[in-house]
């Protein structure tokens, strides 16, 4: 019977497992709740990590090299299907396989980086989700420049090793808005916290605004945007909620907490047989302006009232 006993566990069928990737720091509460989100979703429909899926998790903290080095690692394990988060690591994994189906998540221009032909016919080993398009750009000055009428400048932050397109992406939207409300761009590339600092001091000097757009880099360094902006009294907008939350003056962005619920269907889907290539691109419908009314005050600066008014969030 032991004999028995250890053939039969020998026979047992290995777990599926589950390949997960984030660009983003382990360390941030926001970031670590995305990642529950993805789990929780995914014992509701029946996977348990250890039970019956096997889960392998790495954090790359928006570094070129570890995430490199982590989608070869996971690529290595032969998941059964890999979950990113951010282009980079969505980028890094499509070099290592174009057979394990992946999911991505917060990518800004899937089609324009190569993972799929169509949103609606991803046609490939890849789908997922997106966070934004190339119109955001214009938007996040323009509801920056409601919220400061007398702005003449604008700094547009991102570093160009993260950031969609190498911080293109945004460029069309955001010189047609900038020629539009008399603004003048200036193009702000980082690498570095040092950096991030020097260019909102230069900002501050100049009487200018910042554009924090849509970035991996940023999204993981964007506290150091925000003591800086405090700093120099700077108004600026991001791209991500947990900005004005904390601190910043605005953001204006859509939910990633839904993209990870959502994201886990998309692998729910993977495990029972379906294929990328069939699962279409999801696309935000809903976007929400959060307005930080303490940071505004700190500037010295009077919200408009309507845009007040339109705000989906405001922090007193």
């Amino acid at each position: 019977m032991a004999v028995w006993a250890l053939v039969a566990g020998a026979q047992e069928p290995a777990l599926p497992v589950i390949g997960v990737l984030f660009g983003l720091s382990d360390s941030n509460p926001e970031h670590q709740s995305f990642f529950e989100t993805f789990i929780d979703e995914l014992t509701r429909l029946g996977w348990k990590n250890g039970r019956t899926v096997r889960i392998e998790q790495r954090w790359t903290n928006a570094d070129n090299k570890r995430t490199s080095a982590f989608a070869a690692e996971l690529v290595a394990l032969r998941p059964d299907v890999i979950l990113t988060a951010t282009t980079p690591v969505a980028a890094a994994s499509h070099r290592e396989t174009s057979t394990i189906p992946i999911v991505f998540t917060i990518v800004s221009d899937p089609v324009g980086a190569g993972f799929v032909a169509s949103l609606r016919r991803p046609g490939g080993n890849m789908t997922g989700f997106t966070q934004t398009d190339a119109a955001l750009g214009g938007k996040w000055l323009s509801l920056l420049k409601e919220a400061v009428p007398g702005l003449k400048r604008a700094g547009l932050m991102f570093n160009p090793e993260t950031a969609p397109g190498q911080g293109k992406f945004f460029m069309t939207s955001i010189e047609a808005a900038a020629n539009s409300l008399a603004v003048e761009p200036v193009v702000l590339p980082v690498h570095s916290d040092t950096e991030i600092e020097a260019g909102i001091a230069v900002l501050g000097r100049e009487g200018g605004g910042l554009v924090m757009t849509d970035d991996s880099f940023m999204a993981v360094h964007y506290r150091t945007a925000i003591f800086a902006a405090a700093r120099h009294n700077v108004p600026a907008i991001s791209f991500t909620a947990q900005f004005a939350k904390d601190g910043g003056l605005m953001s204006y962005a859509t939910s990633i907490t839904d993209q990870f619920r959502d994201a886990a269907g998309y692998v729910d889907r993977i495990l029972h047989g379906e294929r990328p290539k069939d699962l279409p691109v999801q696309t935000p419908t809903k976007f929400a302006t959060t307005i930080n009314l303490k940071t505004a005050n700190a500037l010295g600066l009077t919200i408009p009232h309507d845009l007040l008014v339109l705000a989906d969030d405001v922090i007193e």
